[in-house]
């Protein structure tokens, strides 16, 4: 093992010469209190900050690790998470701006969000804490300045360290929040199905953001409280904060309503987030949902393979089988219907939807439609007709957020209004109102059968290779993969809530190839997955080390690989 004595005479010998000579540095330095592992250095200051690794060691003896944290996975996980907030924290701030060309100067971890999730930036044993991360090693134009790189390597390193991950400089109080946090709204989740519940939003909780880009929470003196209705007030025991109460919903089908900007979308997309557990502060932190909860959208033009959307849409003026449906540019309806389907088909036990980002035609035909165009003569049968069904004979759950179809009524187990943030349940109220006007539109089909079929996927239909055959996976956006010749448009899977996650899903899809024998079904495949995954963590998904993944769902790793365009079933 090297000195960092030896680093300093290293980066002094290649001072203005190619950027490519920084491979020289390759290898591994002692510092005393941490070893550096320079695994893998760009060839160019411009090249994206996965294609270089570095990894720092401490001894545990030097961190603050609380006795037990590995007894669960949450523990452990929500320990992992702090850590990398704290690097990236030290590291933005000690590292300053950029020095010269590309990311030169940059030294930082993935950005952890709002969601506490495991990552593989951070790895502990029983002898050490292990960070990995990415340095943007100096440049002007491809010429190496060493000063700039000694005073990062040898100056700024150390002070990220010290200041970040040794025991002596650690918000112990924070470290315990952050644990205990996490471990009450894994608690909080676990009890949802004891008590029949989708879903449970805590009194006193901020469920408004600050912007619809910035996931972190409204101001206290702007937002709302939110405060749960009588009727649908539950209390729950938790480890560490006590006895709370909050709303429960229940399962089956319920609605959320009012008018506009009154907080229907706000109180969908917290019950959507609710599968993740949130930092203290977060203002959604004992906010959590089924694991299993998924949002539902139409996106016209996706890519659909094989999937049975026949319970929606039958009888094809061009006689297509919709019992095995392809496209390559799928309508809003079909891609609604083809997304849930496919949720069903991966383990979905509840559907959350907005009435704004839905197919309107795929959500209701009301009786004037009904008596202008016959049934015959209308492939589509709406979702108002399957969603109770849908419940009854498969034991998925509806969430739906609408301001304008009351039809909905009908089918409905409960209603909450949004009032300036507030929910009031008017159930009783839209039960008197369905009485008072009773729909005259036709129920057109009341069954909503188990999925029969296994689509499975064919061999060598999974290539991440480019046209000049290698491998070419990269992402720049969480809602987009460049897959090989293709390109994975994820805009409508909207769970997805950091470019780690992206990452991760991107890699597990590569993994997976070598799963796919044309004799395994789809579900066959990512339950094979997530067994593996939970017995060796997220970092199996890759042979090459890597800080740039974090904890995504298996409905995710679905949503991806029904995506990718060039994905044959059969």
């Amino acid at each position: 093992m090297q000195t960092i004595d030896t680093l300093r005479k290293k980066i002094s010998a290649i001072d203005g010469k190619d950027y490519g000579a920084y491979q020289s540095l390759i290898g591994v330095y002692e510092y005393g209190d941490f070893i550096l592992f320079c695994d893998r250095i760009p060839k160019d200051p411009y090249a994206p900050p996965h294609t270089g690794i570095y990894r720092l060691r401490i001894p545990r003896d030097y961190t603050t690790i609380p006795s037990g944290v590995y007894d669960s996975v949450i523990t452990g996980t929500a320990y992992r998470d702090f850590c990398a907030r704290k690097f990236y924290d030290a590291s933005s701030r000690i590292s300053g701006t950029r020095l010269g060309t590309g990311y030169s100067g940059i030294m930082t971890i993935d950005k952890p969000g709002q969601s506490i999730l495991e990552r593989s930036s951070v790895v502990v044993t029983a002898a050490y804490l292990e960070i990995r991360f990415f340095i943007g090693l100096p440049a002007e134009g491809r010429n190496i300045t060493s000063q700039a790189t000694a005073v990062m390597l040898c100056d700024k390193l150390p002070a990220i360290v010290e200041t970040s991950l040794f025991a002596r400089n650690i918000d112990t109080y924070g470290l315990e929040e952050h644990i205990r946090t996490a471990e009450d709204a894994d608690c909080l989740r676990k009890k949802l199905t004891s008590l029949k519940l989708v879903a449970f939003i805590a009194d006193g909780a901020i469920l408004p953001r600050r912007s619809g880009t910035d996931d972190k929470p409204m101001e206290e003196k702007q937002a709302v409280f939110f405060r749960s209705p009588a009727r649908l007030r539950t209390s729950i025991a938790l480890p560490h904060a006590g006895t709370i109460t909050g709303m429960g919903i229940p399962e089956g089908i319920t609605l959320i309503v009012g008018g506009g900007y009154h907080g229907k979308s706000t109180l969908l997309n917290t019950i959507s987030h609710g599968v993740y557990n949130h930092i203290p502060g977060d203002g959604r932190e004992r906010c959590v949902s089924n694991q299993n909860t998924i949002k539902i959208r139409s996106y016209s033009g996706r890519y659909i393979e094989k999937v049975d959307i026949s319970p929606f849409i039958n009888n094809l003026p061009s006689r297509s089988d919709t019992r095995a449906f392809s496209t390559e540019n799928a309508s809003g309806s079909t891609s609604q219907a083809a997304a849930i389907q496919e949720a069903v088909e991966a383990g979905a036990e509840v559907l959350l939807m907005d009435e704004d980002t839905c197919a309107t035609n795929f959500m209701l035909r009301d009786h004037k439609m009904q008596m202008l165009v016959d049934k015959k003569d209308e492939p589509i049968t709406a979702f108002i007709d399957k969603a109770r069904p849908l419940f009854t004979e498969n034991g998925v759950s509806t969430v739906l957020a609408l301001g304008g179809s009351g039809d909905y009524f009908d089918i409905a187990d409960r209603v909450i209004q949004m009032k300036r943030y507030v929910p009031y349940d008017v159930t009783g109220k839209a039960f008197r109102i369905s009485r008072q006007f009773p729909s005259c539109r036709s129920v057109e089909d009341r069954r909503f059968p188990r999925q029969s079929g296994r689509r499975i996927p064919l061999p060598g239909s999974m290539d991440p290779r480019n046209e000049y055959g290698k491998e070419s996976v990269y992402m720049t956006e969480v809602y987009r993969i460049h897959f090989g010749k293709t390109i994975i448009d994820l805009t409508d899977v909207e769970q997805l809530v950091e470019l780690s996650q992206t990452k991760a899903v991107a890699a597990a899809i590569v993994f997976l190839q070598r799963s796919i024998d044309g004799k395994k079904s789809i579900r066959e495949i990512l339950d094979a997955f997530e067994i593996e995954r939970s017995d060796k963590g997220i970092d199996f998904i890759s042979e090459k080390i890597s800080g740039h993944f974090a904890g995504f769902r298996i409905l995710e790793l679905a949503c991806a690989i029904n995506r990718l365009r060039g994905m044959k079933m059969r």
